[in-house]
């Protein structure tokens, strides 16, 4: 970072760090925001999805005649009569569109199943509801072939994660297993975490209009251009045929970030009646088409002197991919930075099951593997007899424990004794089960929040005109984090005009590429290019202006000039070898700090979160009020994995028994508390204006601090999710 950077990320500002309002806010709350399926065209048709009912096997038959039959059905698709698209391309670090290619399916272009829900016929229709009812008249009949679908019988036969030059699978320092043996004080334990499934407010849906051979996609993605490119490559058209409009994102999470079988056939569907076509997924659809979380099972081992020193930490985990695609989690990651101790082990495996390809979901990886090594540190705690904050104190490291890299900058110290202040931690009784309220036992859990900053190259163009007003363009993705309002706040400040003068341009392919809303990177590295375009802009009205003073509206309009616009390109290859060079020295991460309180029913078990304080190092805050909406959305998915949230799946058949909000159960507003998020606000010095991703830094470590307090509130220690009143209750 140069030194003008450096200055410009600890200078007190006009509109950053300051809580404002949205600016699609209004938008949102009229209904005046149009989502993915809100688009009409002319002649608009609707489509609905044939689901297989088995596991893998072959279509031997399928009867499509009382489908067609019903009024107002305009075509039934099958492997026996759809247009070719071409098969999804194999992975390519000179195209990264191809990482989105969610599974290897060639949807619709053979008879064999996959995965029990997989699209087997697309029906289009006059209305969505000829659609869906004409669906469920298509018959189809297979040849059953063997499958494997029980995660927990194929443990045993998992293999090794291959690593990348992104992400490693595993690490050695020292002999961790025999340091294990030889500690005075050790805890060895098993835990297992079960599929999870994203449930957005807006389920997945897709409308598509062909014209000719130019494509225009309707979409809510984490990722316009590689959905483009992606389109592209699988309908053998140009890229910049096709249009991807996206400007409303009604949630992700993950998992819109690849592209699932509903867009494909709906832009298939499109191209087969030569009519827009909208496909709008149903809950159930969207957890049968679209991959979840992985389960996983972890072992985590930790060995310690008497005084509470680490002297070994294990960690390995067996997860899963489908055979036709997805992606490894990174389950041991967080245990590489969180503690310092001379021999560590980390070991990540996978097996591979005839189901369909998992994909990530928030903090893939940290937020299950914090769950096992911050609950294993609380065990410990309980072995030694010593505070569960002074343990994680005594074991803070000064460098990153696994390869010495320097720390970009890490204040958990810091967060823990702000944390522990505010929450009235020494007001905490250490006995097990000795703080009550009447019937209820009461307990109280920290726990530690960690997930790697990265930063992506963004294009990015900004114009001022000599009336004063500002429009900053990227195609960047809005799924409800505010992204377009931090961007025009750092423009403002930047170019130093009024808020209300900025207008960002968004969700649109056409706009200069921007990277997906995926990894907490987007508000960084968005944020970089505007910088950049603001920094240009700048100098270019000075040498217009010769000197002379003003504000650069008013230099523009005394040069005669209407307005002047600059663009920033990123450059890809130069970007990727300064990446890889930085990760070699340094380790950039937001972390934080959790404390909870639960109240747990002595008779039923019944478990209820009373009270949490989160406390975060997440560089500096761009947006007060957004920021602290996206920390606290991170906590409350969190309790979701914690205490109510699983997808069960048949081991049998491989069917998923629970695809609805009624069956899945997330948090809702009585399952919450009050949630008190503070942040230390202190910019990180080696990235864009200091700031750090916080997207998902407010999941990690959520499921462990509420077992924690459950486990000071039982005495019971609970090690596979979710921590059920079955699971509390003396047996």
């Amino acid at each position: 970072m140069t030194t003008t950077e450096t200055e410009r990320a600890t200078t007190t500002a006009t509109y950053v760090g300051k809580p404002v309002d949205r600016v699609d806010g209004r938008a949102k709350v009229t209904g005046e925001a149009r989502f993915a399926a809100e688009h009409h065209y002319p002649d608009l048709a609707h489509a609905a999805l044939v689901h297989a009912a088995v596991a893998r096997g072959r279509i031997t038959a399928i009867d499509t005649a009382a489908a067609r039959a019903v009024p107002g059905v305009i075509d039934v698709l099958t492997h026996e009569n759809a247009p070719a698209m071409k098969p999804p391309p194999k992975f390519s670090p000179l195209d990264l569109s191809t990482i989105v290619s969610a599974t290897s399916v060639n949807y619709l272009a053979t008879d064999e199943v996959h995965w029990n829900g997989q699209p087997v016929a697309v029906v289009v229709a006059e209305t969505p509801e000829t659609a869906r009812h004409a669906a469920a008249l298509v018959r189809p009949a297979y040849q059953e072939l063997p499958a494997v679908l029980d995660f927990a019988a194929e443990e045993p036969n998992a293999v090794p994660q291959k690593g990348n030059l992104l992400q490693e699978s595993e690490a050695d320092k020292g002999d961790a297993e025999a340091a294990l043996k030889a500690a005075p004080v050790a805890v060895d334990l098993r835990f297992t975490t079960p599929p999870y499934h994203h449930n957005a407010l807006e389920p997945h849906a897709t409308t598509a209009v062909w014209d000719g051979d130019l494509l225009t996609v309707h979409e809510g993605t984490q990722n316009i251009a590689w959905l483009r490119g992606h389109l592209a490559a699988r309908f053998g058209v140009p890229e910049r045929s096709v249009r991807v409009l996206s400007p409303y994102v009604g949630g992700g999470f993950g998992g819109k970030a690849m592209v699932w079988a509903g867009t494909l056939l709906a832009v298939l569907a499109a191209r087969a009646v030569d009519r827009p076509v909208r496909l709008a997924l149903s809950r159930a659809a969207v957890y049968h088409t679209v991959g979840g979380r992985t389960p996983s099972t972890q072992r985590v081992a930790l060995g310690a002197d008497t005084d509470g020193r680490l002297t070994a930490i294990v960690h390995t985990s067996v997860s899963r991919t489908g055979r036709i695609g997805g992606m490894p989690e990174p389950v041991t990651a967080a245990t590489r930075h969180l503690y310092a101790a001379p021999n560590i082990r980390l070991r990540q495996h996978l097996v591979q099951l005839d189901l369909l390809a998992n994909t990530p979901m928030r903090a893939p990886g940290e937020a299950i593997g914090t769950f096992a090594v911050e609950s294993a540190m609380d065990e410990l705690a309980w072995e030694l007899g010593l505070d569960p904050v002074e343990l994680r104190l005594r074991n803070e490291p000064e460098r990153n424990p696994v390869d010495g890299k320097r720390f970009s900058r890490r204040l958990l110290r810091e967060a823990y004794a702000l944390g522990a202040e505010r929450f009235g931690w020494r007001d905490r009784d250490p006995r097990a089960g000795a703080m009550r309220d009447g019937r209820w036992l009461v307990g109280m859990g920290v726990a530690t929040a960690y997930h790697p900053a990265f930063v992506l190259p963004a294009n990015v163009s900004v114009r001022l005109g000599a009336d004063g007003r500002v429009v900053v363009r990227c195609g960047l993705q809005e799924m409800g984090m505010g992204a377009a309002t931090v961007q025009a706040q750092i423009a403002a400040d930047e170019l130093g005009v009024p808020l209300e003068s900025v207008r960002v341009e968004y969700g649109d392919s056409t706009l200069p590429g921007a990277p997906g809303a995926a990894g907490s990177t987007q508000t960084a590295s968005i944020a970089a290019g505007v910088v950049a375009a603001c920094d240009k802009l700048k100098r270019t009205v000075r040498r217009l202006g010769r000197g002379a003073p003003g504000t650069y509206a008013e230099i523009l309009a005394r040069a005669g000039r209407d307005h002047v616009t600059v663009e920033v390109k990123a450059n890809m290859p130069v970007f990727m070898v300064r990446t890889l060079l930085e990760r070699r020295r340094l380790v950039k991460a937001a972390c934080g700090v959790h404390f909870c309180e639960v109240r747990v029913d002595r008779d039923t078990g019944e478990i209820r979160v009373s009270r949490w304080l989160g406390v975060f190092d997440v560089g500096r805050i761009v947006n007060a009020k957004t920021a602290a909406s996206q920390l606290r959305g991170g906590i409350v998915m969190g309790l979701g994995m914690a205490l109510s949230e699983e997808t069960l799946v048949d081991p049998r058949t491989g069917r998923i028994m629970n695809p609805s909000l009624a069956d899945y159960h997330v948090p809702v507003h009585a399952d919450v508390p009050r949630i008190d998020v503070h942040y230390l606000d202190e910019p990180d010095p080696t990235m864009p204006l200091g700031l750090v991703g916080i997207g998902e830094v407010g999941i990690t470590g959520v499921a462990a601090a509420v077992a924690n307090a459950v486990r000071h509130a039982t005495g019971v220690r609970v090690l596979d999710l979710p921590i059920t009143l079955d699971k509390v209750l003396p047996s």
